[in-house]
């Protein structure tokens, strides 16, 4: 057999029919007579034809793709909401594309997200799964047709609610707060995410909230912004702790960021939870192994991810799977968590 590929004309040209009936047999779509489909048969064995993806892709109509944009393609949070993606598309026998910015305040974030959906658009992704603010809601009549097919994960627009799946972000910061002050802390100190992400702006607005209610004036609250990062963790960790001012409960309003004010604190030689309590945000797995192991307020991303894609494969393949909506924010408390220490003098 030559190493020429073998097409579908070949197909088509041994078994002595026409190409669009060649193209039917192979698609599975459309009638054929059983003679007609054996000699089809018959041709596939003997040229060992098998149909590239395109060809495919053509014949049905389908990719079986799904295209999925990050804003970027690193860290302890968007990798397991990658492998989710993934575990679930190919346990429905499809695959996925992927896309990804440069990080979050790293260049023209619209542009980068415009532009990753436009390449998964023209690699025939059936479908799209879009994660972050990237887009505003006038980009998404640039997607035409492909608005139908699009999911959008941590971030919501008002045309489209149904199609977007978050959480509930200003109730999660107001559960970190309460995690502090159920401990007993009242020096309180804030690493807070970029303030151009509205999903960082809930859940700090959130924890200011809560704070206000427990009679504390926000004005007090040591803040600092960062980038979700664990290096902007130390940095912010390391400025806090050269401030002089005096603080036993610090909120990071991710995981990456406490896992870096965390390892900060460890070589400055301050103890946590000895001397300063940590709670992060998101429960990423990485949490679970810091050391010490941090408290952290669970978002119930795989859930999310889960029901987005189910909407998606209803939309794209009609795959009977009803999303959920209501997906609870609790609070993971580990060994980073305790009550402040006693000053000299206090008596139980």
């Amino acid at each position: 057999m030559s190493l020429e590929k073998v097409t579908i004309k070949d197909v088509a040209r041994l078994a002595g029919v026409g190409l669009g009936t060649a193209s039917r047999v192979v698609s599975g779509k459309g009638s054929v007579s059983p003679a007609t489909l054996e000699r089809v048969k018959r041709a596939i064995e003997e040229l060992d034809f098998r149909p590239s993806h395109a060809a495919r892709s053509l014949l049905s109509g389908s990719s079986r793709m799904i295209g999925v944009y990050l804003p970027v393609l690193k860290g302890t949070f968007y990798m397991p909401i990658l492998q989710t993606i993934d575990g679930q598309l190919r346990a429905a026998g499809l695959h996925m594309v992927v896309a990804f910015g440069l990080g979050l305040g790293v260049g023209d974030e619209r542009r980068q997200c415009i532009e990753g959906i436009a390449f998964l658009i023209e690699r025939g992704c059936d479908g799209l799964v879009v994660m972050g603010e990237g887009m505003v809601e006038e980009d998404l009549a640039g997607l035409g047709a492909k608005l139908d097919c699009l999911v959008v994960l941590n971030h919501s627009f008002e045309s489209i609610p149904d199609q977007c799946f978050s959480a509930d972000h200003t109730r999660g910061g107001a559960l970190a707060a309460r995690a502090l002050l159920d401990q007993g802390h009242r020096a309180l100190a804030v690493v807070a995410g970029p303030a151009s992400l509205p999903d960082n702006v809930a859940r700090i607005d959130g924890f200011m909230a809560e704070v206000a209610a427990a009679g504390i004036d926000t004005s007090t609250v040591w803040v600092a912004e960062s980038d979700f990062s664990p290096e902007g963790g130390w940095a912010a960790a390391r400025d806090l702790a050269g401030s002089g001012y005096h603080f036993t409960g610090l909120f990071c309003a991710n995981d990456e960021m406490a896992l870096g004010a965390l390892s900060f604190f460890q070589q400055a030689g301050i103890a946590v939870p000895q001397q300063v309590s940590v709670i992060g945000y998101d429960d990423t797995p990485s949490a679970e192994f810091s050391a010490p192991r941090l408290s952290t307020v669970h978002v119930p991303w795989n859930d999310v991810t889960h029901n987005a894609l189910n909407a998606l494969l209803e939309r794209c393949y009609d795959l009977p799977a009803p999303p959920a909506r209501a997906l609870p924010i609790t609070v993971t408390q580990r060994a980073s968590l305790a009550p402040p220490p006693r000053q000299a003098g206090e008596t139980k």
